[in-house]
């Protein structure tokens, strides 16, 4: 108890200390370090040291702490209070270990120290994106009831006493290292249950399966994934039904459960390479090998848009081939250096399209060729030229209307007018539309740019890129029409000298100009007034499943595998067909979405970390009903860009914890967890989320027009229109305690400019007058 209250002390320390440097922690990557004299000390007297890292709402981590040199401690502190500490991962494991499910978007700070006070030495730290398996201790006879999970198989028993998941089910997990790329394949089998393989790990890696998809007829289950990124997977052997026991076999082939054998050079797999920097390495036996078989060793470089790079990799061991990659589907790749016709080195030079992460891959022209070799980023020298002559059609002069797409070309100067702060300014103006997006772009070679984006009502939007003499872009959707103002101004006051600027049309983030228009809305609406006497009935309910389909028709996004189940067609044999049909022919280019509109239930379960009330939540069919597992598990069977959940029910909020657990789903629930949802008799509809998702998705909740809603979007106007229409509907729980009906909504790891849907444009939507 006193160790408890001594580290509650120390919180504040922690938070406030900003000072104290604090390392940025990525999920997938392991940092080392040492606790040693001179590092600052909790008030307890341990040496500690401070990472940080960017969490979302929902996000599930795992972080783990290791020493051979003092006993770990983990502690975690984040927004709202929160606070996470772990001294022994098990009993028989001293390392410090957290499964974390975060509750907020925003930085988390993690503090490595030790259990008492005055312990030294060196320790590892990881964090991933998943949970990390918990160590447990092997059975006899070559029986294992979980730990690291190796090439080859494993046997293991399921059996009263192991953990559970929140269903019910034993489950033994395993530790699994996977390497960015690698291609790995599990196959469990038992002959006294029905085998379950789940997987998590780095990069949001989640997969699921029942029954082996190439076996029919048997209950083996199987799954083959190729992990997003380095780091650990927990994979877990569970059962279908809750309760099973018995022997199984867990075996692993390809990508290996071993260490890659490391370059006596260095780390020669993604470490950072920075503009500047020589590095030299060796490609070797046991490194990552192409398809083709060439050993390759990968760099990863954090790039701007517009820069230009000059790679080289030479090498006298072997022929040395140079690619790279990125953002947007960016490649480029080089076997021999086109300005030395008697070098076999590879040069590469680009220019990168965006910011962001860029992959370099030095490797061999031939496979199985090893040795030695030398990596270099440099600036392109050719980023020195002088800037071309300025053609007629880009004259024009501060003050001036120029039209979106042309190229203007100016100076900054003394006399020319000054911000505020001194800066010097040169302002133009163009006619813009509601909904239409742009992207202003300045650049030059002479200062460092800086741009400012007046709205006709007066708004700002301001963008830098840096304070190195990056160039300028900002991308944005204009929300209103008229006359919008750009100025070119510099970073720093005084800065002078010429630029270049255009206001263009802009098809925004990659990720948003990826989502394809049409029919790619896969759905399965399911509304329920008729229960046949099983429950009272409900008006509406039906016509909130229908209403929905005729409405995406309507806007031309609906696919024609789509479903509508109302009443009596609305069986649990019914909906897991639809769903596995739907489902089936939905590709990673649509969205998938799970409508249900009726009666919602909860039932007593046991009180885990999913289901911390001891109730679990389903939706009432007219045979029965569908559990929030149950739909976890259906929702794993997607491999769409983006699953949205939409349950207008009561207690459909329980849902959000079992359901909106893996990347790309989002949940939308009328109610919270415990209390019930009402009929909106007001608006003719079943529930008020149906009828607010129906406008919404019609085109209410693209904010700025420009045919896109997004996860934001939606999320926003349907906050609004609760906040109008609903904030004084009231609810009660179960056992009547009553309160007001309040929205959830969890976007999981949904970002907020993730496509819902692509409307049509104004005219040619299907139905259109």
């Amino acid at each position: 108890m006193l160790r408890i209250i001594l580290f509650a002390s120390t919180a504040l320390t922690i938070l406030g200390s900003p000072a104290i440097a604090q390392e940025q922690l990525r999920p997938g990557r392991e940092v080392t370090g040492s606790l040693s004299p001179g590092d600052d000390r909790l008030d307890s007297g341990e040496f500690r040291d401070l990472f940080e890292f960017q969490g979302r709402a929902g996000q599930q981590v795992g972080l783990r702490l290791t020493s051979n040199d003092f006993d770990p401690y983990l502690m975690v502190r984040g927004p709202g209070d929160f606070s996470e500490d772990n001294d022994d991962a098990s009993d028989d494991d001293r390392s410090a270990l957290l499964n974390l499910r975060l509750p907020a978007d925003g930085t988390y700070r993690v503090t490595a120290t030790s259990y008492e006070s005055g312990e030294r030495g060196t320790y590892r730290l990881s964090l991933i994106g998943g949970s990390i398996a918990v160590p447990q201790g092997g059975g006899g006879g070559g029986q294992s009831t979980g730990g690291r999970l190796g090439t080859g198989t494993t046997r293991g028993q399921l059996a009263r006493g192991d953990e559970t998941l929140s269903s019910g089910e034993f489950v033994d997990s395993y530790a699994l290292p996977v390497r960015r790329g690698q291609t790995y394949e599990l196959a469990l089998s038992a002959s006294g249950f029905d085998p379950y393989l789940m997987v998590r790990g780095p990069g949001g890696l989640s997969e699921d399966n029942d029954d082996d998809p190439a076996r029919r007829g048997t209950q083996d289950s199987r799954i083959r994934f190729t992990a997003p990124a380095d780091g650990e997977a927990t994979v877990s052997a569970t059962s279908y039904e809750s309760g099973e026991t018995g022997s199984y076999s867990l075996s692993l082939d390809g990508g290996g459960g071993g260490e890659r054998a490391r370059d006596t050079r260095g780390d020669t797999g993604e470490t950072a390479l920075r503009l500047g920097e020589t590095r030299t390495g060796r490609l070797a036996r046991g490194d990552r090998q192409l398809d083709s078989g060439e050993f390759l060793n990968s760099f990863v470089f954090a790039g701007r848009r517009g820069q230009r790079l000059d790679l080289r990799l030479s090498s006298t061991d072997f022929d040395p081939y140079l690619s790279i990659t990125g953002p947007g589907n960016f490649s480029g790749f080089n076997d021999d250096d086109a300005d030395a016709s008697d070098s076999r080195d590879s040069r590469l030079r680009v220019t990168l399209p965006a910011d962001g992460e860029y992959r370099i891959t030095a490797t061999s022209y031939e496979a199985g060729e090893t040795g030695s070799y030398r990596l270099s980023a440099l600036a392109d020298s050719g980023s020195a030229r002088a800037e071309p002559a300025v053609q007629a059609n880009e004259r024009a002069s501060s003050g001036g209307r120029i039209t979106v797409g042309q190229t203007v070309a100016g100076t900054l100067g003394s006399g020319d007018e000054t911000l505020d702060s001194g800066e010097y300014v040169d302002t133009y103006s163009f006619v813009g539309r509601r909904g239409e997006r742009v992207a202003v772009e300045l650049t030059s070679s002479a200062f460092d740019a800086y741009t400012i984006l007046r709205t006709p009502s007066g708004e700002q939007r301001e963008n830098d890129d840096g304070q190195d003499g990056t160039n300028s872009r900002l991308d944005t959707v204009l929300t209103e029409d008229g006359e919008y103002q750009v100025m070119v101004t510099s970073y720093a006051s005084g800065e002078t000298g010429s630029y270049r600027f255009i206001v263009s049309p802009s098809q925004g983030s990659p990720r948003q100009a990826a989502v394809q228009s049409g029919a790619r809305v896969f759905a399965v609406m399911v509304g329920v007034s008729d229960y046949g006497g099983g429950q009272n009935n409900l008006p509406y309910t039906d016509e909130d499943a229908r209403k929905l389909a005729e409405t995406l028709q309507r806007e031309g996004v609906l696919n024609p595998s789509s479903v509508v189940l109302t009443n009596a067609q609305a069986t649990i044999g019914g909906v897991r067909a639809a769903f596995a049909r739907v489902a089936a022919q939905a590709g990673p280019d649509d969205m998938f979405l799970f409508f249900f509109s009726g009666h919602g239930d909860q039932s007593d379960t046991a009180v885990t970390g999913l289901e911390p009330d001891g109730r679990s939540e389903s939706i009432v069919l007219r045979d029965g009903e569908i559990s929030d597992v149950e739909m976890s598990r259906l929702f794993g069977s997607l491999r769409t860009r983006l699953a949205l959940l939409v349950l207008d029910s009561c207690y459909s909020g329980g849902f959000a914890r079992n359901v909106v657990d893996r990347p790309g789903v989002m949940g939308l629930f009328s109610s919270e967890e415990d209390l019930t949802s009402a009929v909106a008799d007001k608006f003719r509809a079943g529930g008020y989320l149906s009828h607010f998702l129906r406008t919404g998705m019609s085109g209410e909740a693209d904010g700025d027009g420009d045919h896109l809603v997004t996860a934001g979007e939606l999320a926003t106007y349907l906050r609004r229109q609760f906040r109008t229409e609903v904030e004084s509907v009231e609810s009660e729980t179960a056992d009547g305690q009553r309160n007001y009906q309040n929205l959830v909504i969890d976007r999981g790891g949904v970002q907020v400019d993730d496509v819902i849907l692509r409307l049509a444009a104004a005219g040619s939507a299907v139905g259109a007058r």
